[in-house]
C-alpha cells in the first residue's frame, strides 16, 4: 500500500444538481482543489469507471437514491469487481432509514452522513474527507 504521490480524486456519484453543486462548493469554500468527477446515478459511475476515466487513486462520495440504478444497486456491482472491491467510499444521502445505514455499511462504507444533518456543517464532512486521503495509504494501482 502507498501514500497517493497523485492528487486523490473525489468521484461524486449525485442525480441532484442542487446537492451537487452545494458539495463542490464546499470543497472550493475550504481550499480543497481536488479534483472532482461527478456521475449522475450509478450506471454513469460504472461507465466512467470501466472506460478509465477516473484517475486512481479515488474516493467515492455516494447517493443511495438516485435513478436507474441507485446507490446500493452500485456498491453491490463495485464490491463484486475484484479491480474496485476495495475502493474507498463514504455515503451522503438523505435517508436515515436504519435498512440503509446497516446495508451500508455490510457494503463496507468507510462512512455514512446524511444530508439534512450536515447541512451547514458540511464543512466538517469536507475536513474529514480531506484528512483521510492525506493520511491513508492506498492499494497500488
Amino acid at each position: 500500500m502507498n501514500k497517493p504521490s497523485k492528487p486523490v480524486t473525489l468521484f461524486l456519484i449525485e442525480d441532484d444538481d442542487i446537492d451537487a453543486l452545494t458539495i463542490e462548493r464546499s470543497f472550493k469554500k475550504n481550499r480543497v482543489s481536488n479534483s472532482i468527477i461527478r456521475a449522475t446515478d450509478g450506471i454513469d459511475a460504472l461507465e466512467k469507471l470501466r472506460s478509465g476515466n477516473i484517475p486512481k487513486p479515488f474516493i467515492i462520495l455516494l447517493d443511495l437514491h438516485m435513478p436507474r440504478m441507485g446507490g446500493h444497486e452500485f456498491l453491490d456491482i463495485l464490491r463484486a469487481d475484484e479491480e474496485y472491491q476495495n475502493t474507498v467510499v463514504f455515503i451522503l444521502t438523505t435517508s436515515k432509514a436504519h435498512e440503509d445505514i446497516n446495508g451500508s455499511y455490510q457494503h463496507k462504507v468507510a462512512g455514512y452522513y446524511v444530508k439534512e444533518e450536515a447541512g451547514e456543517n458540511f464543512c466538517n464532512i469536507v475536513n474529514v474527507l480531506t484528512s483521510y486521503w492525506k493520511i491513508v495509504h492506498f492499494p497500488d494501482e
